[in-house]
């Protein structure tokens, strides 16, 4: 792999090639959490690559170069939606207020089905959602990023558990085995194996 980033750095077209193949479905799979459709999932992703090979001499080879490259992607959905992203200043949760416990009805849930919900999610919601739940962001970091205050994080993050219960109730008469939900479809056959942080304690 570091010859394929030396390779990069140098502008190598095969080498970039090389890297774009090998990392294509992890970066996709960060690009249609945030994307409304595929279409713009795979526009995001081309952005974001043109980002890693523009800074790529910036990459520190101590660190993991799979993180590095997540986070600039991911930093490439915000800022492609950061327009569509309305916080209320007065929509906050304090640290007094109960956010509620483990919904561990996601947990149960398979990995791929969970997301397919969060397609569904008003885009401020599944940002928050996402950055928190599937990320690992912690609330000041992601108060940080989106500019927006830790209660105001925390209170996106509670509604967004609402309304991927209201469509997990929604879905419950699905009897084909697959959800439908903006624009995706996602077969319901991955374990449920991947823990998703949902009760807003990091």
């Amino acid at each position: 792999m570091q010859e394929i980033i030396e390779g990069c750095i140098r502008k190598d077209r095969s080498s970039q090639y090389l890297l774009y193949k090998e990392f294509y479905s992890y970066g996709m799979a960060i690009c249609r959490r945030y994307a409304l459709n595929d279409d713009d999932a795979a526009d995001v992703l081309n952005n974001g690559f043109m980002k890693v090979f523009t800074n790529i001499e910036k990459y520190d080879p101590e660190k993991p170069f799979k993180a590095w490259l997540g986070k600039i992607i991911t930093n490439t959905a915000i800022d492609h939606y950061r327009k569509s992203l309305k916080f209320s200043k007065h929509d906050e949760l304090t640290d007094h207020e109960d956010i509620g416990g483990p919904a561990q009805v996601y947990e149960q849930m398979a990995y791929k089905d969970l997301l397919v919900l969060v397609q569904g999610l008003p885009p401020a919601y599944r940002t928050v959602f996402n950055l928190f739940a599937i990320d690992g962001y912690s609330h000041e970091e992601i108060s940080e990023l989106l500019n927006i205050s830790v209660g105001t994080s925390k209170s996106n993050l509670f509604k967004a558990r609402q309304k991927l219960q209201e469509r997990l109730n929604s879905s419950d008469g699905n009897k084909s085995g697959d959800i439908y939900i903006n624009n995706f479809s996602v077969q319901s056959e991955m374990p449920s194996q991947n823990k998703i942080a949902v009760d807003g304690k990091r």
